[in-house]
């Protein structure tokens, strides 16, 4: 009880902005906080888990729902080899995929199709070419199989010459095809890949996401072909 006294105090002496006795007290949510749970709400029931049956093991991923009828992105690397796919949904729902069309190692990416029971929810894209080293970006995976985590961090590097977004957020086995998001909830990149010096023995790694200006026509080529 003294203790929690003394914080309220400290905190009321100090005068921090954007932060009044009563939130002290009522642990009340502050603006950045709002925006992850926002964006994580809205967009989390249109993002899936996918797993890629092969010949020595299962491959595992993430996607993204792109149109209400099935349609998916993903990274082309988590399928790759695969003999059977299954997308799992944020409610534990499970379906068999199909390829629609791929990419190769440059920009690494699928769109797969599955039949759902009823219309889905989708990503909103945003727009790759507007982005700004320093802002704010927001990451939902499946790293090492826990569904539905989100991760935060910022746009650390834009490499223009490789088309590849570099981010701190953390990005680990799993959250591959996964969105990067801004804070509107807007996907501006879909996570590739997380380049660690020491082949993974600790957890410091750099990530790194496609464009999704580049997904986009990708998605757009795919579908064209496909009709």
């Amino acid at each position: 009880m003294i203790i929690r006294i003394l914080i309220i105090a400290i905190l009321f002496a100090l005068n921090l902005p954007g932060l009044s006795l009563s939130q002290a007290e009522a642990g009340t949510l502050v603006p950045d906080e709002e925006i992850n749970i926002t964006v994580y709400e809205r967009i989390n029931p249109a993002i899936v888990a996918i797993d890629a049956e092969l010949d020595d093991g299962v491959s595992a991923g993430t996607g993204c729902v792109v149109s209400s009828d099935g349609y998916i992105l993903t990274g082309s690397h988590v399928i790759d080899g695969f003999k059977t796919i299954e997308v799992t949904t944020y409610n534990g729902q499970t379906y068999k995929a199909q390829v629609v069309s791929t990419m190769g190692k440059n920009k690494d990416l699928a769109l797969l199709k599955i039949t759902p029971k009823r219309p889905m929810q989708t990503i909103k894209f945003g727009d790759s070419a507007t982005l700004k080293v320093g802002q704010k970006v927001l990451a939902i995976g499946n790293p090492f199989g826990f569904t539905g985590t989100l991760t935060q961090g910022i746009i650390s590097r834009i490499d223009y010459e490789k088309g590849k977004i570099q981010t701190d957020a953390a990005i680990n086995p799993g959250c591959s095809g996964g969105p990067l998001l801004n804070s509107s909830g807007e996907v501006i990149g879909i996570n590739q890949s997380i380049y660690n010096p020491d082949n993974n023995i600790s957890n410091i790694g750099i990530g790194f996401a496609i464009p999704i200006n580049d997904a986009k026509k990708f998605i757009q080529l795919a579908k064209v072909s496909k009709k």
